[in-house]
């Protein structure tokens, strides 16, 4: 077996309205089916779906702060470029987003937030020329700030 390609993402959120803003109308994956009133089904267009939000309701355990087994983090892509991420950024504090973090990675610039349940999302150009192509040790270089 070999996997080919991370397919999809599945969140609990509380409240699906709510987490589909975010999604949907902030970072923009086109929503593309609702299951009733419980759940939605979103896609960039790469596949039939990337994300699959489910409504678990307002007294769902929240995501524990600290250190913890599970999901640290997932990385969307969002373009090749600084101007797109600063652009993203713009868009991100407009809409009253805090940024927790931004890391100039080497092969990636990334910015950190959290969505409305707390999961951390990282929003990522690719840096080019992308280096990691013809040096994939490139991938664990030291993380610096990154400064837009």
């Amino acid at each position: 077996m070999e996997v080919k390609e991370l397919g999809h993402i599945v969140l609990y959120v509380r409240d699906l309205e709510r987490s589909r803003r975010f999604y949907g109308d902030l970072l923009g994956w086109r929503q593309v089916a609702k299951i009733g009133s419980q759940a939605a089904v979103f896609s960039s267009g790469r596949t039939h779906h990337e994300l699959l939000l489910i409504e678990v309701g307002q007294d769902a355990t929240p995501i524990p702060e600290g250190r913890r087994l599970g999901l640290y983090h997932f990385g969307l892509k969002i373009g090749e470029s600084d101007d797109e991420l600063r652009e993203a950024v713009s868009k991100l504090k407009a809409a009253g987003i805090e940024i927790v973090g931004m890391s100039d990675h080497t092969v990636t610039h990334s910015v950190y937030v959290r969505d409305p349940d707390g999961n951390e999302v990282e929003l990522y150009i690719d840096v080019q020329p992308p280096i990691w192509k013809t040096h994939p040790e490139t991938i664990v270089s030291p993380t610096r700030s990154l400064r837009l």
